[in-house]
């Protein structure tokens, strides 16, 4: 059994903006804005780019996966701190609408946390939390630093 993990300090929205700027590769991060974190839920922002749209002038679906990764892991490294590095282990997906071509909003939050693994969902918007375009599950292997 999983037990839970000693509590460890969580990142407030500014530690966790450096924390993905300093630990993702650009090319994870799509100019990525944290906008709140708070324990294990996170509020991000992807400003939009002529870039990710994609066949039939519609998102880019691997686009709004990558942003749906980055908000998994964001959201594990908040809940965890520093202490741990959260490695997406099992993803799945599920493409509700296509997106519009606007910033997409990520609401991403871990759902349980052990001391191993983190389970985490996140659900993608088009600019604001009110009508969903993707819903995603994951779970992390969480790695101690």
């Amino acid at each position: 059994m999983d037990s839970a993990p000693p509590k460890s300090p969580s990142l407030d929205a500014q530690a966790l903006q450096a924390a993905l700027q300093r630990l993702l590769p650009a090319r994870d991060l799509h100019g990525v804005m944290v906008e709140a974190c708070e324990g294990g839920e996170v509020r991000l922002r992807f400003p939009f780019d002529p870039s990710f749209i994609g066949p039939g002038e519609i998102f880019s679906g691997p686009t709004l996966l990558s942003f749906a990764d980055t908000a998994i892991y964001a959201a594990a490294q908040a809940a965890y701190g520093d202490a741990a590095m959260p490695l997406t282990s099992t993803i799945n997906v599920t493409f509700l609408k296509a997106a519009r071509a606007t910033d997409i909003v990520v609401l991403a939050r871990v759902i349980k946390r052990g001391k191993r693994l983190a389970h985490v969902e996140a659900w993608l918007f088009n600019h604001v939390a009110i009508d969903a375009i993707t819903h995603v599950t994951a779970s992390c292997a969480i790695v101690p630093q």
